[in-house]
């Protein structure tokens, strides 16, 4: 098996203990250099994540004869320029999500991958954690029945905004592609695709009840899966307490998971009551990342493609196209 020397471009808090230290540890898998705009920080992750080559420029990292793959873990906006330049370069390219901007930007980055038979690879880490394949594995195993419709509830308290002329990123929708929506919703809807097949409509009503930022803070959405299989979801940013929870409910039962915590699977069916407890890794995007390093040694297959994360930037695109046109 040949080791993959890995190159980081936007060595960021998601890369400090999610994904960083995972290239390091999935095997066959080595993390040889990093980039960030302030060379300082860049060398600082170096130094603390024993990582030999740091950059200032991203050019100089993609084109580094040393660097096999790209990592990019910078803000959306930046996502579809520098997978251009590793796809051009050569080099697979694995992408934080989600995909891009809009959807017409990951259909470039599809279109720039296919032409130059370059992998592109996307961040939705979800697919491959063991907590999501045993929702999978009850679904397809008849455990609920046939699937008739999901629901989607995640609410949280207001983030803590300290100046609203220097917001965070994920809140400015020039940069994120819209706000916490984009940033948290995207998972739900892409693990949904992976467990149920896709969504192939989706309607959404957009607000900004809060006013903190520019970015929408309150979606409520309905979908239709290409299974038949309908949904709704509400997300909201300025409630009262922290709330996620999803269920599928079928013809015999029922399942209930969240997204983003670790309480456990719960299935409801006419047996009765069974919970499912499985933790996530400490490096949550390692099995993900195992799975695209044996794909580039030609052993194994990543759940996780641009044409698999494209479909969930397009039903955020259907979702959010009101809020957009009114803004």
């Amino acid at each position: 098996m040949k080791t993959i020397r890995w190159g980081i471009i936007g060595c960021g808090d998601v890369t400090e203990v999610k994904s960083g230290p995972a290239f390091q540890k999935a095997k066959n898998s080595a993390l040889v250099a990093v980039m960030r705009r302030n060379g300082e920080l860049a060398r600082d992750y170096a130094r603390r994540h024993d990582v030999p080559k740091w950059y200032d420029d991203a050019d100089r990292l993609i084109n580094d004869p040393e660097v096999d793959a790209v990592y990019v873990a910078t803000p959306p906006a930046y996502h579809k320029e520098y997978a251009l330049k590793a796809i051009k370069a050569g080099k697979p390219v694995y992408v934080e999500k989600p995909m891009a901007l809009n959807y017409e930007e990951c259909l470039e980055m599809i279109e720039a991958s296919e032409k130059a038979g370059v992998p592109l690879f996307v961040a939705y880490y979800r697919r491959a954690l063991d907590r999501f394949n045993k929702v999978k594995e009850l679904i397809s195993s008849g455990a609920i029945g046939e699937v008739r419709f999901v629901t989607i509830t995640l609410y949280q308290r207001p983030m803590e905004i300290k100046d609203r002329n220097d917001l965070p990123w994920r809140v400015v929708p020039e940069i994120a592609g819209g706000g916490l929506f984009v940033d948290l919703a995207c998972h739900t809807l892409d693990i949904m695709d992976y467990i149920l097949g896709p969504i192939n409509e989706a309607k959404g009503y957009t607000g900004n009840q809060g006013r903190m930022y520019p970015a929408e803070d309150i979606v409520t959405a309905s979908l239709s899966f290409l299974s038949e299989v309908k949904g709704t979801g509400a997300w909201c940013f300025t409630t009262w307490q922290d709330y996620d929870m999803n269920e599928i409910v079928g013809t015999r039962g029922k399942l209930s998971f969240s997204t983003f915590g670790q309480e456990p699977i719960r299935l409801e069916n006419r047996d009765g009551v069974q919970e499912f407890s499985i933790q996530n890794p400490l490096h949550i995007q390692q099995q993900l990342i195992q799975s695209i390093v044996d794909e580039l040694n030609g052993c194994g297959r990543c759940p996780s493609t641009g044409r698999t994360a494209a479909r969930t930037s397009r039903v955020m695109d259907e979702i959010l196209a009101g809020h957009r046109a009114r803004t």
